[in-house]
């Protein structure tokens, strides 16, 4: 666990190098030998800032020759063993003569990156993913033969989406603070934080998900489709973004935006869920698509219903939140429910076209998830849809819950 935490911290020092265009431009241990020496500046030493540490080390560089470098080598240090992974770089410590190691500034920058945080957090979508939409692939989620043989590609691409959700997150949840965090000023730099600041603008491009497009292209199984629903997830996050802070500074807000970023929202189990039918080798089924897509809607607002007071504490898109802000705190419950009542309509519609014992155990495994949630005795699959105590002062309820 402390090697996969030092390969994290490395890899994000080397994006912020890229990013700052302090790569060496050599190859791979070049720009790590740079990460290093970064990381050490911002170690923490007794009261010395990051100023005084970079003052210490040019001076200290100035004096320092070559030679007396040189002389380090009569020092014994210890040297993995052939084979051993390098937890900085991620390759063998000694490559045999045929290995291709280098790894060129843009190479790197398109290779797709995960970090652990985002592995463990993409698990419990993953799970409910295999409950709730293998029965229908005919396949069943109780079985670990079949989780495990589609597991690599399905895991890596939520995590994958999980990373990116998780920085957009972050960025909105900085954007709701009006001052700094003590830690923000600290000598001790949240490398992480860094980066993000750097690289968002970039990371939430068109391009965003083109390292994950050409990985899953090398495995033959990317489509015009799934491109699409990726884009639809850069799409909810300019959505969600535009949405949170027209919020924080009072602005109007569309419900036409507001109903868009609701259906993006679930974008990830299309994905994962397109894939499945790449990974199978089957064709769509359509008419599976558009019940799930209905199914999809109401499990996003019975979830926002749920965690409506931490997406308030986080300024991360809610459906409530929007509803307050576009209808009033009169009208918006209403409103809402007026919406749901029409989902659920189109719901029951498209269940009649499905054979009654996968709407059965769909509408068994919304039970499930509805109780796991912690919301009991629901009068339907997908809650009780009472409506939460709405927050009228949002910035006074963040203060408070800081």
């Amino acid at each position: 666990m402390k090697a996969l935490r030092k390969l994290e911290k490395v890899q994000s020092m080397l994006a912020f190098i890229l990013s700052q265009g302090l790569s060496s431009g050599l190859h791979l241990h070049s720009d790590r030998f740079l990460a290093d020496l970064l990381l050490f500046f911002v170690q923490p030493c007794g009261m010395l800032s990051v100023e005084k540490k970079y003052s210490l080390a040019l001076d200290f560089l100035n004096k320092v020759t070559p030679e007396v470098i040189g002389e380090l080598r009569c020092f014994e240090f210890d040297e993995m063993d052939e084979g051993e992974v390098d937890v900085y770089s991620g390759i063998p410590s000694k490559a045999t003569k045929n290995d291709e190691i280098e790894l060129k500034g843009p190479e790197f920058l398109d290779m797709p990156f995960i970090c652990l945080d985002s592995m463990q957090r993409a698990n419990s979508t993953l799970e409910d993913f295999c409950r709730s939409y293998f029965m229908f692939h005919d396949m069943d989620a109780n079985q670990p033969k079949s989780i495990f043989k589609f597991l690599p590609i399905l895991s890596f691409t939520e995590s994958y989406i999980y990373q990116l959700d998780t920085w957009n997150e972050k960025n909105l949840s900085k954007g709701s603070k009006n001052t700094a965090s003590a830690e923000s000023t600290s000598d001790n730099v949240n490398i992480e934080e860094k980066i993000m600041e750097i690289s968002l603008p970039k990371i939430f491009g068109s391009d965003a998900f083109n390292p994950l497009i050409s990985l899953l292209q090398d495995q033959g199984l990317i489509t015009d489709r799934i491109i699409d629903e990726l884009k639809s997830g850069i799409q909810y996050w300019a959505l969600e973004t535009k949405l949170c802070q027209a919020l924080t500074k009072k602005e109007k807000i569309l419900i036409e935006d507001v109903l868009q970023a609701i259906h993006l929202k679930s974008f990830d189990y299309r994905v994962l869920n397109l894939l499945l039918y790449q990974l199978r080798g089957q064709e769509v089924n359509e008419l599976h698509m558009e019940f799930l897509s209905v199914s999809e809607f109401l499990v996003e607002v019975s979830d926002d219903l749920y965690d409506y007071e931490e997406d308030v504490a986080n300024n991360t898109f809610n459906i409530l939140r929007m509803f307050v802000a576009v209808y009033g705190s009169s009208l918006a419950p209403k409103m809402l429910i007026k919406c749901i009542t029409d989902a659920e309509k189109s719901y029951e519609a498209v269940s009649r076209k499905l054979d009654p014992s996968l709407v059965l155990n769909n509408f068994k495994r919304c039970e499930e998830a509805t109780k796991e949630g912690g919301l009991n005795n629901s009068m339907n699959a997908y809650g009780k849809w009472i409506i939460p105590p709405l927050i009228l002062d949002e910035h006074a309820f963040r203060a408070q819950n800081t």
